[in-house]
């Protein structure tokens, strides 16, 4: 594919629930989760190019970090390191996810860009030596280098890929306000432990299905979060008074929360009054992606 640019997509990643166990030695925190991926998302083009190049585009652009920060660099310049490559590509981002929102936004786009590499360099390598590298990162890269349904745990680099979640509806909704997952992880003061929730036996067949299981879950950094901005109990409030929501939580260390509905017409009417009722929100009506959303998608270069 080297005389051709990539297209790949950065879905963002859901926290269906979230418990925290103790704190390592290594100062990261033990976790579990179930992980799902929703098709709104980040995009990046990646071509062949006579010199090195990162931009960044859309309407979150502004709020990327820059240099030794970005995961994006750190990404392509670990995919080249360890394949000994060194053939510059022209990275493009269209940042279309809030930052510092619990989306994994950052670390989708490091995991695009390994998967991205990969076939823009003709790598070949395989999805197990793709996560081994995303490990070393970031702790939700390896996650979204999946970007299908999965177990995370350990400080998250441990993943475990699940069966198949139908395409239910959702609807995102971001305050706009940043909360850095430092931040939350210092306010957290009560926590689930580890075990309490075993991972899903085979494929969830319904949204109701989803729904049972999730029934003893929870995000344990919702508690603190919310402490520290107050208006993510409000937009849990907006979420749960929607007709057709079935579910309402934060996702990762927030501040975006997410509402699973009971069909596309009850998220998308949703979405369309929280974000006539609140302006300054970022609100998307979405469903989980299916498996392959993030698999790359030759282009010419």
């Amino acid at each position: 594919m080297s005389s051709h640019g990539v297209s790949v997509f950065a879905p963002a990643k859901l926290n269906l629930f979230l418990h925290v166990g103790e704190e390592r030695p290594d100062g990261y925190h033990a976790l579990e989760s179930l992980v799902v991926f929703a098709d709104a998302g980040d995009r990046l083009q990646i071509a062949p190019a006579k010199e090195a190049s990162f931009r960044v585009t859309g309407p979150f652009a502004a709020q990327v970090p820059k240099g030794a920060d970005n995961l994006v660099q750190r990404a392509s310049a670990f995919l080249g390191e360890a394949a000994a490559q060194s053939e510059p590509a022209a990275i493009t981002l269209e940042k279309n996810l809030p930052v510092a929102a619990g989306l994994g936004g950052g670390s989708a786009d490091a995991a695009a860009v390994l998967r991205g590499l990969n076939a823009l360099w003709g790598l070949e390598r395989s999805e197990s030596e793709l996560i081994e590298i995303a490990a070393k990162i970031g702790s939700d890269v390896a996650a979204c280098l999946l970007s299908r349904p999965c177990w995370m745990a350990g400080r998250g680099e441990s993943v475990t890929p699940l069966g198949l979640v139908p395409p239910l509806s959702l609807v995102l909704v971001n305050p706009g306000v940043l909360l850095p997952t430092k931040v939350v992880f210092h306010e957290l003061n009560a926590r689930t432990g580890l075990g309490a929730l075993l991972p899903p036996k085979g494929a969830i067949n319904s949204l109701w299905d989803l729904v049972a299981y999730l029934d003893d879950a929870e995000n344990d950094l919702e508690a603190p979060a919310a402490r520290l901005r107050p208006v993510i109990d409000e937009v849990l409030d907006c979420l749960n008074n929607e007709p057709g929501c079935v579910l309402a939580q934060m996702s990762g260390s927030g501040a975006t929360c997410f509402g699973l509905f009971d069909g596309h017409q009850y998220a998308a009417g949703a979405a369309e009054r929280i974000a006539q009722d609140h302006s300054v929100w970022w609100v998307r009506s979405c469903r989980i992606a299916a498996p392959d959303i993030g698999v790359p998608q030759r282009i010419s270069a």
